[in-house]
């Protein structure tokens, strides 16, 4: 799994037994107990250990912030709606569970896109959806003998499906709560990534993060703080809008629902595991590398989905940093420092981050980012911030490929009134 996995030995196979008595196509409890490992583990020494309370003093002081900040950014933009966007301080763990929270939906369309991948019913009608591939449940495993279960005499076909109905739900568990485990130790806000989560937007700041990194980057926190906390708002803002963040949401999980699971590869990364010796299933090692395992999932179908689903995120991503400059260089003296500083933190966040991207069709490179913001700087060259706005009206605002290189086009078509 990478640095910080907390299983190194492999799981008693008793206890992963009672995981898969759980129910649902992504085992969230095993997630959620995974990322809690991993958010209190001291990356240096690899040693558990608690996360520092989060002193009265930084919670006031990051509520006065948010407030600044949301008057600030709704009179840049005109999106109301961001002055009731709720805020608060957490720890990694904290973090870890907001994000598992609102990843829900997407990683469950991950599973059943994998479910889906062992293939319908001998005798069954290819073309007609089975309803549960959907959201696949964990069978009963109460009488499940370990001795019993011999692949090698049901064949290669009814292992693969065994592997899928019994191990995929634990196995997404274990992969979501290392991933955002790690990822919490490096998280500022909630929308470092541009995550799709779902549900209302809030303000979520990991400040024992913020601290951290005003010290690496030798930042004043004040400042530092106050650009985080707008550059958050912003985002903020883009979600507080409903068919933003539902869309967001949707393309993700289009894209997650079109990988195929390819069971040669598969069987490869699974390795000499024994399903009837319970001291072999101890060492999972065979799914452990998830880089590898992507692989063998990626199909031709993602590729539009994905093209699609950057050029929303760069445009999201564009006008942040629009605003942001613009608020920022009137606002914060070190805006310079500190911008440059955030940008370089969202572009290299690490292993663990890099493997979300992949993952959920986030690959942004810093030319997604300079591209959007190119195209939201052009509008207002030609408009002004309200001609910008303009893209808050629905999805059919959202620029063409065409457009996003030339926001004249853009212009000249919604001012044609062509919603198409």
């Amino acid at each position: 799994m990478g640095p910080g996995f907390p299983f190194p030995g492999g799981f008693d196979f008793s206890q992963l037994m009672r995981m898969l008595q759980s129910q649902g196509p992504v085992n969230f409890d095993v997630a959620r107990q995974v990322a809690g490992v991993i958010a209190t583990t001291d990356p240096e020494t690899g040693q558990p250990g608690t996360e520092p309370r989060i002193d009265r003093s930084t919670l006031g002081t990051f509520e006065g912030l948010v407030r600044a900040a949301q008057t600030a950014v709704a009179d840049t933009t005109g999106i109301a709606a961001v002055l009731t966007v709720p805020s608060r301080c957490v720890d990694r763990q904290g973090w870890s569970t907001a994000t598992i929270e609102g990843l829900g939906s997407v990683l469950e369309n991950l599973a059943g896109a994998l479910g889906r991948s062992t293939g319908p019913d001998p005798g069954s009608d290819p073309s007609t959806p089975d309803p549960s591939a959907q959201h696949p449940s964990a069978p009963d495993l109460s009488a499940f003998d370990p001795a019993a279960a011999d692949p090698g005499n049901a064949g290669e076909e009814a292992m693969f499906g065994f592997l899928m109905q019994t191990l995929l739900p634990v196995l997404l568990g274990v992969w979501t709560g290392w991933m955002i485990g790690q990822l919490s130790h490096h998280a500022l806000g909630q929308y470092d990534l541009p995550l799709p989560l779902e549900g209302s937007p809030t303000l979520v700041f990991v400040s024992r993060n913020v601290d951290d990194f005003a010290s690496g980057w030798e930042l004043p926190i004040d400042e530092l703080r106050y650009a985080l906390v707008v550059r958050e708002t912003v985002h903020g803002a883009e979600r507080s809008i409903p068919w933003v963040r539902d869309h967001l949401a949707t393309l993700a999980k289009n894209y997650v629902g079109a990988y195929e699971m390819n069971p040669e590869a598969l069987e490869e990364q699974l390795g000499n595991i024994d399903f009837s010796n319970p001291e072999s299933m101890q060492s999972l090692g065979g799914f452990t590398d998830a880089g590898a395992l992507l692989g063998a999932m990626r199909s031709e179908r993602q590729r539009p989905m994905l093209e699609e689903l950057q050029r929303f995120v760069s445009v999201l991503e564009g006008y942040a940093d629009v605003v942001v400059e613009t608020i920022g260089e009137r606002m914060v003296s070190a805006h310079g420092r500190i911008d440059e500083a955030l940008r370089r933190h969202r572009l290299e966040r690490g292993e663990a981050a890099a493997f979300v991207d992949r993952l959920l069709g986030l690959e942004l490179e810093r030319r997604h980012y300079e591209q959007g913001a190119a195209f939201c700087r052009g509008v207002i060259e030609r408009t002004d911030i309200d001609g910008l706005n303009r893209l808050w009206e629905g999805a059919h605002m959202i620029p063409t490929p065409s457009e996003l290189e030339a926001p004249g086009l853009w212009l000249a078509r919604i001012e044609l009134g062509d919603a198409g």
